[in-house]
């Protein structure tokens, strides 16, 4: 904890010396980007896309899940994309699923094969979008192109991130 607090107390001399002005956040945020990803601390959006403060909008849970939507019962999660949709006009959607990921790894425990698992985080990384296209608050950005959707995979092994390709149906390099 002492590691975390010293490093919290340095801050803003960090900040100065990456040339990052904290005083621009004040302004009113506009983030480029929903990142949505496991909360795994492996996974760190902002070091792995090099955005500063303002850029990404973060949603992060257990396995990188969304929920289904459903009006009865609004998550967090559903809230969050509603904000970042609706209200903060993100024009992309990222949802970024990584290699060793525990709640994939459990779906396919059993198998050793890490191809398999591969495959399997890549897919939940597709499943999860399936997930958003179908919110209230995305399908319409979505038809009229206002909105994109991203299916990525980190390999926490290599550091390598691969995004979907619809075309080639595959994870190619970024």
């Amino acid at each position: 904890m002492q590691y975390l607090i010293d490093q919290a107390r340095v801050f803003r001399a960090r900040a100065a010396a990456h040339g990052l002005d904290l005083g621009l956040q004040a302004e009113p945020a506009r983030p480029r980007a929903l990142f949505v990803s496991c909360s795994d601390a492996r996974l760190v959006p902002a070091l792995l896309t090099g955005s500063r403060p303002g850029d990404l909008f973060e949603l992060r849970t257990y396995g990188g899940l969304i929920p289904d939507f459903s009006p009865d019962e609004v998550t967090g999660e559903a809230r969050t994309v509603e904000y970042a949709v609706r209200d903060l006009s993100v024009r992309d959607v990222i949802v970024c699923g990584h290699s060793r990921c525990g709640l994939v790894d459990a779906a396919v425990s059993g198998y050793d094969e890490p191809t398999l698992t591969t495959a399997g985080g890549q897919w939940h990384a597709l499943a999860q979008l399936d997930r958003l296209s179908a919110y209230p608050c995305v399908a319409p950005r979505l038809a009229d192109s206002s909105l994109r959707l991203h299916a990525w995979f980190y390999e926490t092994d290599t550091g390598a991130v691969l995004c979907h390709d619809p075309r080639a149906s595959a994870f190619l390099p970024l």
